[in-house]
């Protein structure tokens, strides 16, 4: 087997028609390799390839959780700060039963924010091919 830290000496120039780079440009930008002289020499000494397959079925739904992801950071940032605003009003007994509403919210609203977190990441490991289906 060849040494893999020998480093390469052969240079092989080869000249392509537009239109036949731009089938090589395609395909290449379809598997998980960095630079074109990766892949053509994958390609040329029969070694195999992975090429990606993105399922455009969930874009829609990739752009939906997006959305998701920001409005629930949005809603923590409120509650935030609303006890942030709270806490600044020391004494007030209205203020003191406001803290308490708020801190029961937040223990109810902060287990649901980090599942359907976890449950959006999954889903878009899944969605980028990072994790596989039965890995879900």
């Amino acid at each position: 087997m060849e040494n893999e830290e020998e480093n390469r000496e052969r240079k092989v120039t080869t000249r392509f028609k537009p239109n036949e780079f731009k089938v090589l440009d395609t395909r290449f930008k379809k598997t998980r390799f960095l630079k074109m002289s990766e892949y053509i020499r994958s390609v040329l000494l029969e070694k195999p390839i992975t090429v990606n397959y993105r399922d455009k079925t969930m874009d829609e739904m990739l752009e939906e959780l997006a959305l998701l992801r920001k409005e629930l950071n949005a809603i923590g940032n409120n509650l935030n700060q609303a006890v942030r605003q709270i806490n600044s009003a020391h004494g007030n007994v209205d203020n003191r039963l406001w803290l308490n509403l708020l801190t029961i919210i937040g223990s109810k609203v902060d287990p649901a924010i980090v599942q359907i977190k976890e449950c959006m990441l999954t889903f878009s490991k899944l969605w980028s091919q990072k994790l596989k289906p039965g890995e879900a």
